[in-house]
């Protein structure tokens, strides 16, 4: 519905000035790493809008500066576009690849798959490189409508919006955990998604730019 990031550290010079060597770093060495957290969620998936039944795991590594909010639309974004080919990038640790793609059989890009609350470049770009793109986001459908009114972006018409119910994401939030049991049902655009026995429901409205 493994991310790992660092700062480069700088290396001192060593020299060696009498026979029992000692090393002299000109600069202090410090390296701070910013590890993902891992999630594991067990889904079972009934897609009844589009025909998709299938029960799947995911392991999902939150970046250090993802929201709950945007790891869970990601992985309902998952489940609702879910296809043969699909699969995450390495998210916010590569922001030349969408969150989350569809692939063909000889590796073609179907679908980029876009989530929060991206640019008019970036969909500019993913527009022109592949033939699909959707956007879920988990913000105020007005604030990026605002954001893309008016910019140049290829092919703007076919772009596919889609907002998740943000009060539905926060009661899931409150649920989470490292590993999630999760059901997700989707039928006439109503979405219900069960959370380690906990059932929430919301709508996954779509919407355009203009209107």
């Amino acid at each position: 519905m493994a991310l790992r990031a660092s700062i480069p550290i700088s290396r001192g010079s060593c020299s060696a000035r009498s026979r029992r060597p000692t090393k002299t770093p000109r600069t202090r060495r410090s390296s701070v790493a910013l590890t993902a957290t891992i999630y594991n969620f067990d889904i079972e998936l009934a897609n009844v809008d589009r025909g998709v039944y299938e029960t799947f795991a995911l392991k999902v590594a939150q970046h250090p500066s993802e929201t709950a909010e945007y790891l869970l639309t990601r992985v309902l974004a998952y489940c609702l576009e879910y296809a043969e080919g699909i699969g995450f990038s390495r998210g916010l640790a590569d922001p030349e690849e969408p969150p989350i793609m569809v692939r063909d059989l000889t590796g073609a890009l179907r679908a980029w798959i876009e989530i929060g609350t991206p640019d008019a470049d970036r969909l500019h770009k993913a527009s022109k490189a592949s033939p699909r793109v959707a956007v879920y986001t988990h913000k105020d459908p007005a604030q990026l409508k605002r954001a893309l009114a008016g910019q140049r972006i290829h092919r703007a018409d076919d772009l596919e919006l889609y907002a998740m119910d943000r009060a539905m994401l926060a009661e899931l939030v409150e649920q989470m955990d490292r590993r999630v049991k999760l059901s997700v049902s989707m039928s006439d655009g109503q979405l219900y998604v069960t959370m380690n026995g906990e059932t929430v429901g919301g709508t996954v409205s779509r919407f355009s730019i203009e209107a």
